[in-house]
């Protein structure tokens, strides 16, 4: 007597592949992304923070610029001042990330989350690929309203965008921003904890360079250009300090940085329990 025994038969999509891959763990995070409020409001924080704390410096500059001291007026940066906000949009753009990570650690989702991908990497790939298009399609645009309107508000001291290195520190806010979205989504595999994860997001941005200034000063041109925020920020800064490394040598450092962080990140999750 024989006897039949009924094999599972696995789903198979219209492309033809099984089980979860790369592009359907991408629309998965989309879909989580956008549900939530939170996430939106961070991301609105981010574009106050970059296209209106430059209108607002912009416009305090126009008003005392009269009251400069001439060693100042030389120094005077129109580009500069619009897009003073990049470091206030920095901290939403970094907050944003490590939240996006550890708020999945802190509430226990990242189990469903990986027990439907248990490869587990494609979720890395796809959290960090969608938040980083998200940051560069938001802050394009609005680095180009602090720019053009902040022109605007410093009238005759103001500049153009066809002023040598105006466009590219315009998209190289974006991409900075662009590349610590990544950075920040990795720590935050690394860390797993809101607090912990944004207080070393910002000290590596924020505090290292306070650090390194206080080193000798023949330390300090071999450590503080490859910091992430210094060499990041020669992109987009068009008057820089002696011995900043180029503006895209600068970026690929920071780059570099980042691509770092996700290879911890891919290493961790791969090696740690939930």
């Amino acid at each position: 007597m024989t006897t039949t025994v009924d094999r599972p038969t696995a789903t198979v999509s219209p492309a033809g592949t099984t089980g979860p891959n790369q592009v359907r763990a991408f629309v998965s995070e989309w879909i989580k992304f956008r549900t939530l409020r939170s996430t939106w409001l961070t991301l609105l924080a981010s574009v106050a923070g970059m296209a209106g704390l430059g209108l607002l410096v912009s416009w305090l500059a126009s008003s005392r610029f009269t009251h400069l001291d001439p060693a100042e007026m030389a120094r005077f940066d129109p580009v500069g001042r619009s897009l003073a906000g990049v470091n206030l949009a920095q901290l939403a753009i970094g907050v944003l990330g490590v939240l996006l990570i550890s708020g999945e650690y802190g509430t226990g989702m990242v189990r469903s989350t990986f027990a439907a991908v248990p490869t587990r990497l494609p979720v890395l790939w796809a959290k960090a690929a969608l938040f980083a298009l998200i940051t560069f399609v938001i802050m394009v645009p609005s680095a180009f309203v602090a720019f053009l309107g902040g022109q605007q508000l410093l009238g005759s001291h103001g500049t153009t965008l066809s002023a040598p290195g105006a466009l590219r520190a315009v998209f190289g806010v974006a991409l900075y921003l662009t590349v610590i979205a990544v950075f920040a989504v990795a720590l935050g595999f690394l860390v797993r904890s809101t607090a912990g994860g944004i207080a070393t997001l910002f000290g590596i941005l924020l505090v290292l360079p306070g650090i390194g200034s206080a080193l000798p000063a023949s330390w300090q041109t071999s450590v503080l250009p490859y910091l992430p925020s210094r060499a990041g920020g020669a992109l987009y800064d068009l008057h820089p300090e002696p011995g900043t490394l180029a503006p895209w040598t600068g970026f690929g450092v920071l780059c570099a940085w980042a691509a770092a962080a996700l290879i911890a990140a891919a290493i961790v999750l791969k090696r740690r329990d939930v």
